[in-house]
């Protein structure tokens, strides 16, 4: 009797495990609903701009073509003009000379006659010599000598589709978040996660948020492949949101399910405040630094930012590793472009890494993190560049113009740069004129060395005039300009360049 109640019981506890699987696969699949449709409506906005792109490039095409016309009509009708004048000048001449010889006809003096014939008469033959051959034939067709080939852009249209994108791997599941080996101590925080049960998609890392203790924005507090971390230097009291995602080369999962936690009281005490069980065993775990494996970041994968805390003494700590480990060189600002925060005309594609825009006029998007410490360096790379437009580039406050081209106001540093030459501005006032511009696959640098206050641009890996600006202090983030006529990509955890790297070592 009770062999079969041990094994009925080991069974169930198979059967439960599967359950409990098969329970976080349905929560999977609903995420993947979810995601179905952001994902649908991105696509959508995304064919639109393509399509109204095509559209635009066409009516543009279709303006020059008409002024062609106009010019054509204009050239017709002043060839016609001019040969309806001369004749009319002519025939007017003519038929003055024929009224006169037939008066002189009626004559009835005949001396008088003989002395003028002969002069009348070789007038007569020079004035009917020059109605010579061609005198009376128009110098310009009414015909258009103008013939639109639009065959091949009608096959084009036509044959417009879309191409299947081929992937190694979709993107990962949304990790689960292990409570009961997540813990607080003090104000430190200790999460743990892990992939579903029954995932099967490889994983390249793990990206770990926090929100900032105040109910505020997200930021990224740990990039790297481990699946627990631990979070120094957070407010005493305080109330934290966290939530992780996994990533591959093929994308970024959804969301977990978002956890919330409380540091302790006060900085003296020792009492662990813990919003959920935690096993004994688990509540010495520590891990002193959540950046010690961000060193293993992926060059394949950009884009990633890091979690800056500068707002109380607690949590100077932290802000204080990042900025020794980048002054070292050993880690670098990862961030994209942050779409909460610019122009509602911005394009965004490329996990945020990639900005266009469906205007004309200037339209500004910031990146989503904020320097005011140590130095920094970022490049764009231009993907398209279309009518020599003047795309600027450089760094900006949060409430800066989003409207207008960077630097128009005193909340902007730019450079901005057409097809030939570049000019820094801030505040509306241009400076250094430097020749040099940019082209379709040119890159642009921008550096900025908040230890010496300045801000510097390259283009193609080559400085671009002198130091662009001084005597830089606070909160600037990534910014840049542009319109329907430019796209470009940007590149995040670079090394200082090389032109400034030797200039830096220079006594």
């Amino acid at each position: 009797f009770f062999p079969l109640q041990s094994q009925l019981s080991q069974a169930l506890n198979g059967l439960s495990d599967r359950a409990k699987e098969a329970k976080e696969f349905l929560v999977q699949l609903r995420n993947m609903v979810q995601q179905i449709q952001e994902n649908s409506v991105e696509f959508e906005a995304c064919l639109v701009a393509q399509c109204d792109a095509l559209i635009d490039a066409l009516n543009r095409r279709k303006a020059q073509l008409l002024s062609r016309v106009n010019k054509e009509h204009e050239h017709k009708l002043k060839v016609v003009r001019d040969q309806i004048s001369h004749c009319t000048v002519k025939l007017r001449q003519t038929t003055g000379l024929m009224e006169y010889c037939l008066e002189v006809i009626k004559e009835n003096d005949p001396s008088g006659f003989l002395q003028i014939s002969d002069a009348l008469i070789r007038r007569v033959h020079l004035t009917e010599d020059q109605w010579g051959k061609g005198t009376l034939t128009p110098r310009m067709t009414t015909d258009f000598d103008l013939n639109l080939d639009n065959a091949p852009l009608l096959q084009s249209i036509h044959q417009l589709d879309f191409v299947q994108m081929k992937v190694s791997s979709p993107v990962p599941a949304p990790p689960i978040l292990q409570l009961e080996e997540c813990c607080t101590h003090n104000n430190s925080a200790t999460l743990s996660w892990k992939q579903p049960p029954l995932s099967t998609v490889q994983v390249e890392g793990y990206i770990l948020e926090l929100d900032d203790g105040n109910g505020g924005q997200f930021r990224e507090v740990y990039v790297g492949k481990e699946t627990m971390c631990t979070v120094d230097g957070l407010h005493f009291n305080s109330t934290y949101s966290a939530r992780v995602k996994a990533f591959n080369k093929t994308g970024v999962s959804p969301y977990s399910k978002t956890l919330v936690l409380q540091t302790s009281e006060d900085t003296q005490s020792e009492e662990q405040t813990l919003p959920f069980p935690v096993p004994l065993e688990r509540s010495q775990l520590r891990r002193m630094s959540p950046f010690s494996s961000t060193l293993n970041l992926q060059p394949s994968f950009p884009g990633r930012s890091y979690f800056e805390l500068r707002s109380s003494a607690h949590q100077l700590s932290l802000h204080s590793s990042l900025q020794s480990l980048n002054s070292a060189g050993e880690l670098m600002a990862w961030f994209s472009f942050d779409p909460a925060s610019a122009h509602a005309d911005i394009i965004f594609s490329n996990d945020n890494l990639t900005v266009t825009c469906n205007s004309y006029d200037d339209r500004v998007v910031l990146g989503k993190t904020g320097f005011s410490k140590g130095l920094h360096y970022w490049e764009l790379s231009i993907d398209r560049y279309d009518n020599h437009p003047d795309p600027a580039f450089g760094v900006a406050r949060i409430d800066v113009l989003k409207d207008a081209m960077l630097g128009k106001d005193d909340k902007a540093w730019a450079m901005y740069v057409d097809n030939n030459r570049s000019w820094f501005m801030h505040n509306n006032s241009h400076t250094n004129r430097t020749e040099g511009g940019i082209t379709k696959g040119a890159t642009v640098g921008v550096l900025l060395d908040l230890t010496r206050r300045t801000l510097t641009f390259s283009i193609n890996e080559d400085q671009q005039g002198p130091v662009a600006f001084e005597n830089l202090e606070g909160l600037f983030f990534p910014a840049v300009s542009l319109n329907r006529n430019v796209q470009v990509t940007l590149h995040t955890g670079l090394p200082v360049p090389e032109f400034y790297a030797s200039r830096s070592a220079m006594p």
